[in-house]
């Protein structure tokens, strides 16, 4: 096909074919966009915690007052909740993962060091914690009785005895080494503290996908405490396929037990992740409107312009049918006209895609666009402008000569 009768026609159109072009450019570099963090949404929302999420679930305890046995009523409440038939185990806890709270503190190598290695999540448990969890202990072994402290609230700076670190962090803290047996310095204290275990993950409480809740994702560690506040989270463990009466029973243990308590919130895992993660949810949802969108209202103009086209040439295209020009041949010159269009969009698109991502990665703190999705965009909109010229085209084509030909 000779491409000078359609570079013509698109000179005395070039208003038109601005407009598509710039349309579909648009439409790609928004696409391409939000794909990607459509992607990396739903990517987050599925990010393995580590824990036995389909059998744990976690109650909110928060004591009435301030009771002056609180260390006693607390283990009262525990050794209750272990005797619950279908409980493997249970522990209390200042947060579990996807609550969207908890303590962090930055790790150091050496005492000297004036900036940390890495920042962690803290999580005070004892040594109930793996089995309540369902943690998987890839390295060295679990707490001893003997190393787990009380820790009275969170002024309490105790220093603890000995730590279990995810290994993630392991491998932050001591690239290419063994972490095992060795000692780091938790910022606030002064004390060296011996690393017994290595879990092979326990993501941390928060779960935004910015900033350095991201970047921190399974920076876990476990502290040997014996958690003592008047709010805290029973984290249980039920056997399989028995959660749904393990919390009914475990909720009407803990009233039975003591009633100047408020059970604020009775949840699993799954649950837990359903909230923590609703935000991403609904952007993800909105993000796929405005994509579905942009690609119907880009159709539809591509639609429109060019079935306006096709009636302003009704003369031309009867006269190429008359000369012996076939009806593949009529497809063929609209379909080619709107590739080279598409073409000139698609290149100006991948470099405004690109351009907007490095706008969203300074002011947004985003990860950086794969050069994947920029080309995979481009080849969604060719298709798309071969998809809509379609039907215009063969409108065209279906055009007998000698009505085209009597058209003023």
């Amino acid at each position: 096909m000779e491409f000078r009768p359609i570079l013509s026609a698109m000179r005395r159109n070039k208003v038109g074919a601005i407009l598509i072009g710039v349309q579909m450019a648009i439409t790609l570099a928004i696409l391409c966009n939000a794909l990607f963090i459509i992607e990396q949404r739903v990517a987050l929302s599925k990010r393995p915690t580590g824990a036995d999420e389909s059998n744990v679930f976690v109650i909110t305890n928060q004591w009435v007052g301030n009771p002056p046995d609180l260390t006693a009523k607390i283990q009262g409440d525990l050794a209750a909740l272990r005797s619950i038939p279908g409980v493997l185990d249970a522990i209390a806890s200042n947060s579990f993962p996807m609550s969207n709270g908890g303590s962090t503190e930055g790790i150091r190598i050496n005492a000297d060091q004036k900036e940390s290695t890495a920042l962690t999540a803290l999580y005070f448990v004892d040594e109930h914690a793996l089995q309540a969890l369902g943690l998987e202990l890839i390295a060295g072994r679990n707490f001893n009785p003997d190393e787990v402290l009380n820790k009275i609230g969170y002024n309490d700076l105790t220093p603890p005895s000995a730590v279990i670190i995810t290994r993630t962090l392991a491998a932050k803290l001591f690239p290419g080494k063994n972490a095992l047996g060795q000692s780091i310095y938790v910022e606030y204290q002064k004390k060296r503290v011996a690393i017994v275990g290595i879990v092979d993950r326990l993501q941390v409480p928060w779960t935004q996908a910015g900033g350095w809740g991201s970047k921190f994702n399974d920076n876990s560690t476990l502290e040997p405490y014996r958690f003592v506040s008047t709010y805290s989270h029973y984290i249980v463990r039920a056997q399989p396929g028995q959660l749904l009466a393990v919390m009914k029973a475990a909720e009407r243990t803990l009233i039975d037990l003591d009633r100047a308590r408020v059970l604020e919130k009775t949840q699993t895992l799954a649950a837990a992740r359903a909230d923590a993660y609703q935000d991403d949810r609904g952007l993800v949802i909105i993000l796929g409107v405005v994509c579905a969108a942009l690609v119907a209202v880009t159709a539809f103009g591509i639609v429109g312009l060019t079935s306006y086209w096709v009636a302003q040439r009704r003369r031309q295209i009867g006269i190429r049918r008359a000369l012996g020009a076939t009806r593949n041949a009529i497809i063929r010159y609209f379909q080619t006209e709107n590739f080279l269009i598409a073409s000139a969009g698609s290149i100006v698109g991948v470099g405004l895609a690109v351009s907007l991502n490095l706008w969203m990665v300074s002011t947004f703190e985003m990860e950086r666009l794969h050069t994947g999705y920029a080309f995979i965009g481009a080849l969604v909109v060719l298709l798309l402008g071969q998809l809509a010229v379609l039907w215009p085209a063969l409108k065209a084509a279906s055009i007998p000569p000698a009505l085209a030909t009597r058209a003023a």
